[in-house]
């Protein structure tokens, strides 16, 4: 008997023994079996089949539906950024690397505007750097013929001053030691704004030359 003043204490159950048939009596007795898993799916699939008269195991069952289990899909190298393509397309082809090449080639085959935009681009950039500007016309003409909406609007804009941009991919003369000035003294203008008058602006950009 328990000592006086004292509750007796509760008698443990026993745990729960296995059936005849080595099956445990709950989904509970098999740890990691998360609803929604795989393992879940074949335990639900033994039980089914076990009151249709099956007398395996759950290994059994197990082991047969990971064989029927369709293989992982290979994994694929994700897409390249737009700013990468158009870098690549923009770069001369030596200048690319060994793995940049046949990416490039991978997005050119699979877009065949992407491809013809590629061709017409670095042909101007050809005209642009080599002072071709005689094959501007053709080129022109070309543009027109595809079904490359941009390059569309880019011809129309060519076409409103061709003399000059032909002068521009020929000359070997530019507007650039012009744009060079016109830069510094706007500098020296936003230095001066609320400091000094005219007279001093104007001998800030004499004195500079």
């Amino acid at each position: 008997m328990a000592p006086s003043g004292r509750s007796p204490r509760p008698k443990r159950k026993p745990a729960p023994r296995a059936r005849g048939d080595g099956r445990p009596r709950r989904v509970q007795a098999l740890p990691g079996r998360t609803p929604g898993t795989r393992a879940a799916y074949a335990w639900k699939l033994w039980e089914e089949i076990v009151r249709l008269g099956y007398r395996g195991s759950y290994g059994r069952v197990s082991a047969y539906l990971r064989e029927k289990r369709p293989s992982p899909r290979p994994v694929t190298a994700p897409p390249p950024a737009p700013r990468s393509v158009t870098r690549w397309i923009l770069s001369r082809r030596e200048t690319l690397t060994e793995s940049e090449q046949p990416r490039l080639k991978a997005v050119l085959a699979n877009c065949p505007e992407l491809d013809a935009l590629t061709g017409r681009v670095r042909s101007f950039a050809q005209m642009l750097t080599e002072r071709q500007g005689e094959r501007l016309p053709q080129w022109l003409d070309v543009v027109r013929q595809d079904d490359l909406p941009s390059l569309h609007t880019l011809a129309a804009g060519i076409d409103r001053d061709r003399d000059a941009v032909i002068a521009g991919l020929t000359l070997p003369w530019n507007s650039g030691v012009v744009a060079g000035h016109v830069k510094r003294i706007k500098m020296l203008k936003r230095q001066l704004f609320g400091r000094a008058r005219f007279s001093l602006l104007r001998k800030r950009v004499l004195l500079a030359t």
